[in-house]
């Protein structure tokens, strides 16, 4: 049995930044569990290559969803990063904070530290951004933010027809107000990936008070008088393993992992934990509850006069240029997020702000993991930024080996079928705006058969997919419902904390990934005022 003053359960964004940040402390004595191996996967560092981690048992968990009702009985994949680094070595690498309402939000729900004036300094610390410190950005941090390194045509026209519907062009995200389209930021450093491990993990692997086991998946948290004391794992050799916290139990394992743990551990719904045969060590309703995401409702337009990345890579010339490119500059298509361009609006004028947001993306497939059209086309998708679904993380046996059962519940809500409908409706007027024209735009999803808005909500249902954001089911606050107090303890329980996307008591007005840097840069200050 080995002690450690603090066992971080997950190395992904959040797991990598509270390793850095504990550690910094020489007397600190720090374990990182994950799962996942090693972030050595040739495709991680190209930025397209998240085409080939997603999906892949190598770097992820490969959940899948149940059928939901709501996306006409289809279930979705939901990836979810299983590797040093975690979802931030799969994901989009777009760098988008949401909105300063957001966490105003939190505020306003009695979360204290929690609000826009709170964090943005919080945002700012992590930050390395290309162009510099300035009121909004900071430079030097350890998150490198850099800009895209292609362009297209078409999406330089897509911004034109926005801005002729209303959305004018801004200068970039991430300001506070979202409103605008521009092109997104992302989490690369002269076109390669820089993801969590990058950032944070690797700087400090050398430090001899940090211990990262890798290959090791934590079965329950160790509970004495409702105290924390440890963890049991299995680790690489599959053999049952004990490592003791003489501080803290810190779960980091995402919007899935962390609400697994806490019920496998017994620390959940009575209900729920006896039907799978756990031992109820204290009840907490709103573990696994309050499961939000984004639903991205993926339009599909067929385009003219113009290459889009469809043509380029269905032809042997242009997958070779574009291995060249890269190779030689660190730029072209490979260094392409899945999305590069954005917009934000409001679906209807009572929205007290931009409540729904398109990733625009210059080519087609009829679903991902499928190749691309032979085709010129784009594909501008639409989400609902503000959901009123709520679905539910509940663990499906008292394995750890079991996958969860994921609910998300989509479009369950009038609200939210109304939004779907609005956003379809929106995106076919900018497809039409005159600044399109000349590409002569032909809509194949959901085609223009679809006009009542019976037809939209269902093409929503047929259409409508994760952008992989889930958040809120380990919930900050004070209510019945809530998991960890605004210094992410677990109610209840001492020495163990959250500190992952399953905090967010509501989820931010876009991707993810970056409030995730912030709540754990937060959630280390806590730590560490605490240490006494």
């Amino acid at each position: 049995m080995k002690e450690f003053d603090y066992i971080i359960v997950g190395a992904g964004t959040a797991g990598c930044v509270l390793a850095n940040r504990l550690t910094a402390d020489p007397n600190n004595k720090v374990l990182l569990i994950e799962a996942g191996d090693s972030d050595n996967y040739f495709w991680i560092d190209i930025p397209v290559g998240y085409l080939f981690t997603i999906n892949n048992p190598r770097t992820d968990w490969c959940y899948e969803t149940e059928p939901e009702p709501g996306l006409n009985g289809r279930s979705l994949g939901y990836a979810r990063g299983k590797v040093l680094g975690g979802c931030s070595s799969i994901n989009a690498m777009i760098y988008m904070r949401g909105q300063a309402s957001d966490y105003d939000h939190w505020s306003q729900l009695g979360n204290r530290g929690w609000a826009w004036d709170d964090v943005l300094p919080v945002f700012k610390r992590s930050e390395d951004y290309q162009h510099g410190a300035n009121e909004f950005h900071g430079n030097g941090g350890e998150l490198r933010v850099e800009e895209r390194r292609v362009n297209w045509e078409i999406l330089d026209a897509w911004r034109d027809a926005a801005e002729e519907c209303g959305i004018p062009k801004i200068e970039e995200f991430n300001r506070g107000d979202n409103f605008g389209n521009s092109y997104f930021q992302m989490n690369q450093r002269r076109g390669v990936r820089w993801s969590g491990t990058k950032a944070f993990l690797r700087p400090i692997m050398s430090r001899s008070n940090l211990t990262v086991m890798k290959k090791a998946q934590v079965r329950e948290v160790l509970l004495t008088e409702k105290r924390a004391t440890g963890i049991k794992l299995i680790d690489a050799s599959h053999s049952s393993v004990t490592m003791r916290a003489r501080r803290e139990v810190i779960l980091a394992a995402g919007s899935i992992g962390s609400p697994q743990l806490l019920q496998l551990s017994g620390i959940g719904p009575s209900e729920l934990l006896c039907d799978r045969g756990i031992d109820v060590k204290h009840e907490l309703l709103g573990v696994g509850e309050n499961l939000q995401d984004h639903l991205q409702i993926r339009t599909i337009y067929k385009v003219s006069n113009t290459a889009t990345l469809n043509r380029r890579a269905n032809s042997f010339a242009g997958r070779t240029s574009m291995a060249i490119e890269y190779a030689l500059f660190r730029s072209g298509p490979l260094t392409m997020p899945p999305s590069q361009l954005g917009a934000f609006a409001k679906s209807d004028e009572d929205q007290s702000s931009a409540n729904m947001e398109w990733h625009v993306q210059p080519l087609s497939l009829d679903k991902f993991g499928e190749p691309l059209h032979k085709f010129d086309a784009i594909t501008p998708s639409v989400c609902n930024l503000r959901p009123t679904s709520r679905g539910s993380v509940q663990i499906a046996s008292d394995k750890v080996e079991d996958h969860p059962v994921i609910r998300l519940n989509y479009l369950s809500t009038e609200a939210d079928r109304k939004v779907a409908i609005a956003g379809l409706k929106y995106t076919r007027r900018i497809m039409a705006a005159q600044a399109l024209s000349r590409y002569s735009p032909k809509e194949l999803k959901p085609g223009i058969i679809c006009q009542t808005n019976e037809d939209l909500a269902q093409a929503a249902g047929d259409l409508g997919t994760t952008i992989f954001h889930p958040v809120g089911t380990c919930k900050m606050g004070n209510d019945p419902m809530a998991v960890v107090n605004d210094r992410l303890q677990v109610h209840g329980i001492s020495n163990l904390r959250v500190v992952d996307a399953s905090i967010m008591p509501s989820i931010t007005s876009g991707n993810t990934n970056a409030p995730t840097v912030m709540i754990a840069e937060k959630g280390a200050e806590y730590i560490l005022e605490d240490e006494g």
